[in-house]
């Protein structure tokens, strides 16, 4: 992708920085910041921690600059036990020398601290989940005693950095119209909503499909794989289950015969997974969701809990199905009265509005935008009324 050909002029020699919270599993969030990285080849990415080891090989050849919390640890299961201290990491980051700061975030990344000259626009995939949805959270997160005793007194505090933090940035992109009204009732703050891309050209439509039902996701508790589990059991539905995470051990436990657990698997047999399934399902309420639309791209429907960003990515009738309430019964009375009547072209063609190319043009334009606005009242602001 030789995005660098259509930078707009006035961004062409700008100084850039790119920032994202951390770098330790891959992800959706992740898809999106490899954009841009493409859209400003040789910016340096700053982030908390970035675990090698753990990422596609193509981080390899990004100048990814780390925070003082490398030097404990970059594993994913130290996350959370970072937490009281991720603010003062992002804080430390040296950004005095950059025109231009693209941020990328869904918890501490919007917190950097920029000189006024410099532009900082923000894309938001969600505002922070433990801290601005705390009961949804640890209702579905499996936390250790010490954790949940902890977490009301620290997400007070936090809560405060936040929405503090929020108020640097000059300007927010909002991932969803569902990230945008958070964006607006917490912060305050007004957003662009510009949704993350997919690279349509990695999945092709298949004439033939085959009987399973697929779960391409982080295996995390609010993201209700449960449900999945417990109504493919019921009904004795193949299930293929491709991700892996902290609620894989109690997933399985649960799993009848029929249900499989593939674990992380490369690309292209993700891609491959995807085209042949009978449909991807989608059971919890997620900001917005890639899987969703790569399903579609390779002319697969999909099977949603009607909430969150489904509603972005799903057409009802056209390019998949949703079940009302986020229960076993309701997703088992979806699954019981599926029908293979989807065309995979229209899939396709919807799946084809959310490219990477149309994002990128996208981008670069509200960039611009925003770029020139800051630029206009700073220069408003040095030479006074």
């Amino acid at each position: 992708m030789r995005a660098s050909m259509t930078v707009p002029d006035n961004l062409r020699s700008l100084h850039v920085a790119l920032v994202h919270d951390y770098l330790n599993q891959p992800g959706g969030a992740e898809k999106v910041v490899e954009v841009f990285t493409r859209l400003f080849p040789g910016a340096p990415l700053y982030t908390s921690t970035y675990d090698a080891d753990s990422m596609p090989a193509y981080w390899r050849s990004v100048d990814i600059r780390t925070s003082y919390l490398q030097r404990l640890s970059s594993s994913v299961r130290l996350v959370q036990a970072f937490t009281p201290l991720y603010p003062s990491a992002f804080e430390s980051f040296d950004l005095s020398s950059y025109d231009l700061v693209l941020s990328s975030t869904t918890t501490f990344a919007k917190g950097v601290i920029t000189r006024p000259e410099t532009c900082h626009v923000c894309y938001l995939n969600n505002t922070t989940r433990f801290l601005w949805m705390y009961h949804d959270y640890v209702r579905h997160e499996r936390l250790p005693i010490g954790a949940r005793s902890a977490l009301p007194w620290l997400t007070t505090r936090i809560r405060v950095w936040d929405y503090v933090a929020a108020q640097r940035v000059d300007a927010f992109i909002a991932g969803s119209y569902n990230a945008a009204r958070r964006i607006w009732k917490y912060y305050r703050r007004e957003s662009d909503v510009l949704q993350p891309p997919i690279d349509t050209s990695a999945f092709v439509p298949r004439p033939q499909h085959s009987d399973y039902f697929l779960i391409l996701a982080r295996l995390k508790p609010y993201k209700r794989i449960d449900l999945a589990v417990e109504a493919c059991t019921r009904l004795g539905l193949p299930l293929r289950v491709v991700g892996d995470g902290p609620d894989r051990s109690r997933l399985e436990r649960m799993a009848g015969p029929t249900v499989s657990f593939l674990g992380r698997l490369p690309d292209q047999a993700v891609a491959d997974q995807l085209a042949s399934c009978r449909a991807l399902i989608w059971p919890g309420e997620e900001d917005f969701g890639l899987a969703p639309l790569e399903a579609q791209a390779a002319g697969r429907p999909v099977i949603a809990f009607q909430a969150g960003g489904a509603l972005e990515t799903v057409v009802a009738g056209e390019t998949g199905i949703f079940f009302p309430e986020p229960t076993v019964a309701s997703l088992v009375e979806a699954l019981s009265s599926f029908t293979d009547r989807f065309d995979p072209d229209t899939l396709r063609r919807h799946a084809l509005t959310f490219d990477r190319a149309v994002f990128i043009e996208r981008m670069y334009a509200l960039l611009s935008c925003r770029y020139d606005e800051h630029q206009t009242t700073m220069r408003r602001l040095s030479t006074g009324p």
